[in-house]
């Protein structure tokens, strides 16, 4: 679990589906100080397993993004154990009866927090990594004239066949286990949740990443050593019914899925008005760097920065690829100085 966060109240939330999630809670957390003019707003939301606590490592003193210059606000994702989410909802919200919630109604929340508690009315960046780079994407066309710059790594606009597919297996993963019981179980699904481990590891990395050994250098001996450390993470860390509840919002990421867009993949592209540079990893079985060009042929003020790396969308979690934080700390210069 999380600390040192604070909680913003949204009292009972009209989500997109027309469900309502009652009395809703959004967790932060805030580094630095918002100055007088009030445009040093970088917004961090979070990734698929992550939390504020896990954005730590995008930013710091002498980077840059500098809690020392910037107001930085890290905001959970519903369904992450710290916003409100399955395992932390009381009945009758509780485990697989929680509301589904999509990245259009995670950024309204966020924009309610942002304006709401801060008074904040530009942001001069919102960036993350996998799910929080969906996130980016989903604020520059959910409030086009409120963020000026995006910078999303490792994610889309809009969640590809293959990926939903991707996620149907380790979904179907957990679920096959019997002890599942639709969400609603007596005892901890663990072999599913072992299933689920075994079968994200397949895609987290390349497959020369895997030919070449380098989960050596995370301190496995061998892939087997890696895998069933991974199975012990999805069971002593993780909620099966968060699982399941961020996978469904990963599922249907579309940034043109609102009743401003219609479904107008391309419309809503092309109405992000923030300068945007987009940085997929060469070797992202989620998000292939295809992907990304497409979106950018049609964003009006945006650079497609493909990162070389053999570590797939993994390259970005946490601090293992050291090259990678020089790569996305100039993207940020470029962004927020250029």
């Amino acid at each position: 679990m999380a600390e040192g966060h604070e909680i913003f109240e949204l009292g009972d939330v009209v989500l997109q589906s027309g469900d309502v999630l009652g009395n809703a809670r959004l967790a932060y957390k805030t580094w630095g100080t918002l100055n007088d003019a009030r445009d040093n707003v970088v917004v961090l939301p979070t990734y698929y397993t992550g939390t504020h606590r896990s954005n730590k490592c995008y930013f710091g003193p002498g980077r840059a993004i500098d809690p020392t210059r910037h107001f930085i606000i890290g905001v959970n994702l519903f369904g992450n154990a710290v916003s409100s989410s399955p395992d932390n909802t009381p009945a009758p919200q509780d485990g697989p009866r929680f509301p589904n919630t999509t990245f259009h109604d995670n950024v309204a929340c966020q924009h309610r927090l942002i304006t709401e508690k801060f008074g904040i009315e530009r942001i001069a960046l919102v960036t993350g990594w996998s799910m929080a780079a969906c996130q980016s994407f989903q604020w520059a066309a959910q409030f086009p004239d409120m963020v000026d710059a995006i910078l999303p790594f490792c994610g889309s606009a809009r969640t590809s066949p293959h990926n939903i597919v991707f996620l149907e297996g380790v979904q179907a993963a957990l679920c096959a286990d019997g002890d599942w019981n639709g969400g609603d179980y007596l005892a901890k699904p663990v072999r599913g949740l072992k299933a689920f481990g075994r079968v994200y590891a397949g895609w987290a990395f390349s497959q020369a990443w895997y030919r070449e050994g380098t989960f050596s250098e995370l301190g496995y001996e061998t892939f087997e050593d890696m895998l069933v450390d991974w199975e012990a993470d999805h069971v002593d860390n993780w909620d099966p019914n968060n699982l399941l509840h961020k996978i469904w919002t990963w599922q249907q990421g579309d940034i043109s899925n609102n009743d401003l867009y219609g479904g107008d993949f391309a419309a809503a592209l092309g109405a992000i008005r923030a300068k945007a540079i987009v940085m997929p990893a060469s070797t992202d079985l989620y998000f292939p760097p295809e992907d990304n060009a497409i979106e950018v042929s049609h964003m009006p003020n945006a650079e497609l920065r493909v990162f070389d790396t053999t570590w797939g969308h993994c390259v970005a979690s946490g601090n293992s690829v050291p090259a990678f934080h020089t790569f996305f700390d100039q993207a940020v210069r470029d962004l927020l100085e250029g």
